[in-house]
């Protein structure tokens, strides 16, 4: 932009809310707060296309080409505050003010002046710590395109603002929650912390992981208790957070906490029970054994656990807290290092996992829980297409069964071959292992999630979304869960729903593909058709393959960009790379294109070859166009989801 040329933009104006104050009170943790603050909200501003103009003490000014974007940005900076301040204590709590106006401004030497910012920086102060205010204008650009409400704050009279401005407030998602309470908190909803490496070695870390997801697992089959899952407690890994504000995040009024420490052939457990309401230790012990006893300490704390908690065991549920064990401390090192690298997803992390998991079994060959490692390990080869998936299925079916033929009455066994079971189709089978797996233990989120894409595929969407609630009660700050969660409620057609769900995604995984993918095209569905399309495109270019080109194709087709996608199936049919292409996402464009014959055509070569994506054309809009087709409705009687 020339010097002095006038144009039209958003401007953002942000404070620290009392910062003089915190001047006064401690100057050099308010610098440190003030540094730390810049640092966190700074990468917003080119994520969401804004230029930082200046910062004016503790205030930033920044200027966007769109108000959607800036009051984008104003948001996230907003939410990431407040998720820092619930982990903080009050003395280093930060809040800030945002005020957003649309308006002419004029450029003079990387500054700019005008009516626009001195509304901005009229309207800042009269939201909420913590919220933000956006003028007329803004506001008029910006309705029916966000998924939170937005209320007038009525007409306002600015300083050397000539007219009265009517500004609106964004009602925050969080302001209409209730901040939970100690005496909210269910002490029989149980969260283990991940125990503290005290060893100096960190090739053993695996082992203080390992310790960590076996005490979820021991204390998950206690009757009357829920147990938050791995993924959500291990986000607290080597974070020194209080319990009140943990319990409050999980909803978990009880803490298993403690450390392990390994020499030799000896470990010593040192383990202690928090009431997170009173914040008072319910019990706390020391456990010192030799490796092989392992095993039996688990058990012996899930038991002093449930003790502490007044929840009676009978001799029945004694012996399935001790199922899926071995006696050999070897076979268990390597079970436990397998699980740590099957933790890593990636294809030589979980080919690492294989062979731990095949050692484990080999010098115990009852060692049931080794098997159903392995079961897991080659369903994610074969559903990330790192392994052929007629071979990784048999596989994963193969050592399923092993695991059910050792011990039917293990839930994470069942869980295994439900996933198996996807691959030929047989979902009522499936829908059967499920149901067994979570009446043998209901606190495991794994086969709630799987159970709701089961009904999901089948478009039953009322019990596809109540499964994935229980999943994401069971496992809270999962991306995983948040994700899946995301994408049922997208195709259930709950679009306000999804967007929340995966915005949450992206906040915990900015460069997470299918969260951008799915977001995307909630956005496309609520008529929101620009900001989707840019969000899957984001996807694609982080994906780096053609998974995404199917919703791509879609949107561009309601864009009415139809010479885009008709580009999308060049590309395809080059197999860029000689990378191979996903059968459905073809079929997918060709569907928005209106290509009926080659849709099918394409859906029926993803039949053949088990293609990914297959199972979910049922719910999935991007096929609507072929719904009334007969051979359409025979591919789904064939899969079983007519």
């Amino acid at each position: 932009m020339t010097e002095g040329e006038r144009r039209l933009a958003a401007i953002m104006f942000t404070d620290i809310v009392g910062y003089t104050s915190f001047t006064q009170r401690d100057e050099a943790l308010a610098m440190e707060l003030l540094e730390e603050h810049r640092a966190l909200v700074r990468p917003f501003f080119p994520k969401h296309k804004g230029r930082e103009v200046k910062t004016v003490g503790d205030a930033f000014l920044v200027e966007f080409g769109s108000a959607l974007e800036a009051v984008r940005c104003a948001y996230d900076i907003q939410r990431s505050l407040h998720d820092l301040s619930n982990s903080r204590t009050a003395d280093r709590k930060v809040e800030a003010r945002v005020g957003i106006h649309l308006g002419d401004v004029i450029h003079s030497q990387s500054d700019v002046y005008g009516d626009a910012v001195n509304v901005a920086s009229r309207i800042e102060p009269i939201a909420t710590p913590g919220g933000i205010c956006i003028s007329e204008q803004v506001y008029d650009q910006v309705r029916n395109k966000l998924e939170f409400p937005m209320e007038s704050l009525g007409k306002r009279e600015l300083k050397n603002v000539a007219e009265p401005v009517e500004v609106y407030k964004l009602v925050m998602p969080w302001e209409e929650r209730r901040t939970a309470s100690p005496e909210d908190l269910d002490t029989r909803r149980v969260a283990v912390m991940p125990l503290t490496n005290m060893i100096r070695d960190p090739e053993d870390e695996y082992f203080a992981d390992g310790m960590t997801e076996e005490l979820i697992s021991a204390i998950s089959k206690v009757p009357e208790l829920s147990v938050i899952s791995r993924t959500s407690v291990m986000l607290y890994k080597n974070q020194a957070t209080k319990a009140m504000d943990i319990g409050r995040a999980l909803n978990a009024g009880t803490l298993l906490e403690g450390s392990v420490r390994k020499a030799g052939n000896r470990v010593r457990i040192a383990v202690q029970l928090i009431d997170v309401g009173s914040d008072r230790h319910l019990w706390a012990e020391n456990f010192d054994r030799r490796l092989e006893d392992v095993f039996a300490v688990q058990s012996e704390i899930a038991e002093k656990v449930a003790d502490s908690l007044r929840v009676k065991l009978t001799d029945v549920d004694r012996k399935r807290i001790e199922k899926g064990g071995t006696q050999s401390a070897e076979a268990h090192t390597l079970y436990l290092k397998g699980q740590f690298s099957l933790n890593r997803w990636d294809e030589p992390s979980l080919r690492t996992a294989i062979k731990y998991f095949e050692g484990a079994s080999a010098l115990d060959p009852d060692y049931t829980l080794a098997y159903c490692g392995l079961a897991g390990a080659h369903a994610r080869l074969g559903f990330f297409g790192m392994m052929d998936s007629d071979e990784a299925s048999r596989k994963s079916e193969s050592f399923a069964r092993k695991a059910l033929e050792l011990d039917e009455s293990l839930a994470e066994a069942h869980a295994m071959l439900a996933l198996s079971l996807s691959h030929s189709y047989d979902f009522a089978g499936q829908e059967r292992e499920l149901k067994r797996a979570i009446e043998l233990n209901p606190n495991l989120a794994g086969p709630h999630e799987i159970l709701a894409g089961n009904y999901g595929f089948r478009n039953r969407w009322e019990e596809c979304l109540a499964e994935i609630r229980k999943a994401l009660d069971l496992d809270p700050l999962s991306v995983a869960m948040k994700s899946s969660a995301g994408s049922w409620c997208l195709y259930a057609r709950r679009y306000d729903e999804a967007i929340g769900h995966l915005r949450d995604v992206l906040e915990l995984d900015p460069n997470n593909s299918f969260a951008m993918d799915n977001l995307g095209l909630a956005l496309v569905q609520k008529g929101m058709i620009d900001e989707g399309l840019a969000e899957i495109l984001r996807a694609c270019e982080t994906w780096g393959n053609f998974n995404s080109y199917g919703d791509l194709g879609y949107a561009y087709v309601k864009a009415g960009k139809p010479e885009e996608a008709r580009k999308l199936l060049e590309k395809m049919n080059e197999r860029a790379e000689g990378k191979p292409v996903p059968y459905t996402a073809v079929a997918g464009v060709h569907a928005a294109l209106g290509n009926k014959e080659e849709a099918m055509e394409w859906l029926e070569r993803a039949y053949n070859e088990h293609s990914g994506y297959i199972f979910a054309i049922k719910g999935d809009f991007v096929f609507e166009s072929l719904h009334s087709e007969p051979r359409f409705q025979a591919l789904l009687s064939k899969m079983g989801l007519d």
